[in-house]
């Protein structure tokens, strides 16, 4: 496969970019794409059979079952992130092992509606969050620990509205290559 080919399935909406400037339509949009994700998601998966969940979106990557519990664990680590942003004073968050977390067993065999159910409740109460936060409150910053970069709040948002629409990318374009759907 040659390198372009791999790029565009690695990357399907392309790398995440943000804006210099957050505006509030930026956040609305984000905060709308957090929203929607996890019935998007369902509604993608929901008809897939075992051996279908069983495919990886791409050579050498995680299986679609392997996807869809890696979306809900991220996603579980960036509501921690907003929590931390918004209590302390500049935490440094704890990173995670995510291609480690995906050889787990939950992950390589665990159903998924574990992960969809979870997702619903868990962006259920995030999007509550992001919608009362103040412009004071976006501009507040939680450090990453790879290259002790500052994240804010505004950014964490626009950051977990892509890696969502980024992994249901790659779903969907497997589905297509696949002919799954009609």
């Amino acid at each position: 496969m040659e390198e372009s080919e791999m790029e565009q399935l690695r990357y399907p909406i392309g790398h995440m970019t943000l804006p210099t400037v957050i505006t509030e339509a930026h956040i609305k949009e984000w905060i709308s794409t957090l929203e929607h994700l996890p019935l998007r998601l369902e509604n993608l998966v929901k008809d897939l059979s075992d051996q279908q969940l069983e495919t990886p979106y791409r050579p050498e990557g995680w299986t679609l079952r392997q996807l869809i519990h890696h979306i809900a664990d991220s996603h579980h680590h960036s509501y921690t992130r907003f929590k931390w942003a918004l209590t302390e004073d500049r935490p440094l968050i704890k990173a995670y092992e995510e291609k480690d977390w995906s050889e787990l067993k939950d992950a390589q065999t665990g159903p998924i509606g574990l992960s969809l159910d979870y997702m619903k409740a868990l962006h259920g109460k995030l999007v509550y969050m992001l919608k009362g936060l103040s412009p004071l409150d976006l501009e507040r910053v939680y450090i990453h620990p790879d290259g002790n970069v500052p994240v804010t709040v505004a950014q964490n948002i626009g950051k977990y509205a892509w890696h969502g629409s980024h992994h249901l990318a790659h779903i969907e374009n497997l589905i297509k290559r696949k002919g799954w759907r009609s």
